[in-house]
């Protein structure tokens, strides 16, 4: 399988940013982690044993402790660094659980740096119980679609070509499909649009430096980004991505998945010829409704 991302390099960039980054670009983390109580909220059972897979941060775990869905959870992460007690530690496109082991696992802000997203899919199916539950929010399609733009447009105005600077993400269509194939159950796939405004785009990039969030594409280019080429997006990015206050949009597309692992006591779907009224009748009995 050919690597899209350099796991190594997102690894040190992502403990480089706990150390050294700013505590307040944990914003998106914090919204994502507020959305997951919310969606958490809306399932009336409770999970004896749950496990938050690489959210480099506590935010999962407070979550799902205070909202009161379960009491144990399991943190796993790719370094002790992001551990604050006891926890796991995996390969980034591992998922270390014997089968059937828990019955609740959330992923945040995680996947769409994976190469084998179908593999960890499957990974994360396998270590449900029956009727195990996965919710998890990844970055999807458009998101920084504004500086993705504009660094494209400055390089290429300014050389020859452009390399890839801001890391492809799936369409939420796509993920659903990727949920189907790796086994869940009721798979659920929809998209948030968070927007966030700043100054300049300079601030913009000082943020996602904070999160351990630049581009460890493993085709991005080796040559050091001049100080013309960022000066140049800047200037496009205010001339098309900005507000009348002065201030610049960018945009965090958000792709909240959820399937459950398959049980018999799940709702199933008809047999194919078990309807007991076709689609004509059913729409020429609307029609006569109607009149």
């Amino acid at each position: 399988m050919e690597l899209l991302f350099d796991s190594e390099l997102s690894l040190l960039r992502k403990k480089r940013a706990l150390k050294y980054g700013d505590p307040d670009a944990h914003f998106l983390m914090h919204r994502v982690a507020d959305d997951l109580g919310e969606r958490l909220a809306t399932v009336e059972r409770h999970f004896d044993h749950a496990a938050a897979a690489f959210c480099l941060t506590d935010d999962a775990v407070r979550t799902m402790l205070s909202g009161g869905k379960t009491k144990v959870v399991t943190r796993i992460e790719t370094d002790p660094a992001f551990l604050d007690g006891d926890g796991r530690i995996a390969d980034a496109e591992t998922f270390p659980a014997e089968p059937a082991s828990f019955d609740l696992i959330v992923s945040l802000l995680n996947l769409h740096e994976i190469n084998d997203i179908p593999g960890m899919l499957a990974q994360i199916r396998r270590a449900l119980k029956p009727d195990g539950l996965f919710l998890g929010a990844m970055a999807g399609a458009g998101t920084l679609q504004e500086l993705r733009e504009v660094l494209l447009a400055a390089e290429t105005e300014l050389s020859a070509g452009a390399a890839p600077r801001v890391s492809p993400f799936a369409d939420v269509r796509d993920v659903g499909g990727l949920l189907q194939r790796a086994g869940f159950a009721l798979p659920v796939a929809d998209l948030e649009t968070i927007t966030v405004r700043y100054a300049t785009m300079f601030d913009l990039m000082r943020d996602l430096r904070s999160m351990g969030a630049t581009s460890v594409l493993t085709a991005r280019s080796r040559k050091p980004a001049t100080r013309a080429l960022f000066m140049r997006a800047a200037q496009l990015y205010a001339e098309r991505f900005s507000d009348p206050d002065g201030r610049i949009r960018a945009s965090f597309n958000i792709v909240w998945m959820s399937g459950w692992a398959p049980h018999e006591s799940q709702q199933k779907p008809l047999a194919p010829g078990s309807a007991r009224m076709s689609l004509k009748e059913a729409l020429e009995s609307s029609r006569k409704e109607e009149k």
